[in-house]
């Protein structure tokens, strides 16, 4: 079960479930807790999986049954979200494009307040990412986890066109406009700025970077002779002025 919305809407549709699913999934987020604040406290490579168990109070085993290694407890939740690219491509409308797609996709993440694309205040979510940046092994993965998207958006891509390399090619930006905009929310949101001001901000980001990749990059960031700058602001000073 993917966390998404407020901690009310999970809560709710948590309670909805057979008491047994609930169990599994209330232990698996439970491991991830204590594993989070445990390597927070010690570091990462100096816990075992069997200090993880005793501090929640499980077996050894148990938590085996539920993620297959130590950096699983970690970058699971990361795991699920690797075809979610390729998915929303090829599961579009007709007529749709893929940018279109993955633009529609990702607004309506946001909205859900979907932690796989950095829209969670929840203070554990928070240090999970932040753990996950600060530790080597653990980035490394992730990263390979991104490139593994990567990958699978080119080959859907790919199977539509019959062009292998521009698939790889737009797979690439596509990947990283949702990419540069999940790290944002996770800033913004890790400096304190409110749920709802990160999500909007988020839908503006996305427009204009999705924008961008569709009309090319042409005109971007173009380097201005010296003093044009200068001359464009007091230009509009001027305007601003006489009206």
């Amino acid at each position: 079960m993917r966390q998404s919305g407020t901690r009310e809407e999970f809560e709710e549709t948590l309670a909805k479930l057979p008491l047994r699913e609930r169990k599994k999934i209330l232990t698996r987020r439970k491991l991830i807790r204590v594993a989070v604040e445990l390597f927070l406290e010690r570091g990462y490579d100096q816990v075992s999986v069997a200090e993880i168990a005793a501090a929640a109070d499980v077996s050894k085993m148990t938590v085996f049954n539920y993620f297959g290694t130590k950096d699983d407890i970690l970058l699971s939740p990361m795991e699920e979200h690797i075809g979610d690219a390729a998915k929303a491509v090829c599961e579009r409308a007709p007529g749709e494009t893929p940018l279109a797609a993955l633009h529609r996709d990702f607004l309506e993440r946001v909205a859900a307040l979907d932690a796989s694309v950095g829209m969670s205040d929840e203070p554990i979510v928070l240090k999970l990412r932040s753990l996950i940046e600060e530790t080597p092994v653990l980035l490394s993965r992730a990263l390979v986890f991104r490139r593994r998207s990567t990958a699978l958006l080119a080959a859907a891509l790919a199977e539509e066109t019959g062009d292998p390399v521009t698939a790889r090619l737009v797979a690439a930006q596509l990947g990283a406009v949702g990419d540069a905009i999940s790290e944002e929310n996770r800033r913004l949101l890790l400096e304190g700025r409110p749920l709802d001001e990160v999500a909007a901000n988020a839908v503006q980001v996305a427009g204009r970077a999705f924008a961008l990749v569709e009309h090319g990059l042409a005109g971007y960031a173009v380097k201005e002779a010296k003093g044009e700058k200068e001359a464009k602001e007091a230009k509009g000073e001027k305007e601003a002025a006489a009206s």
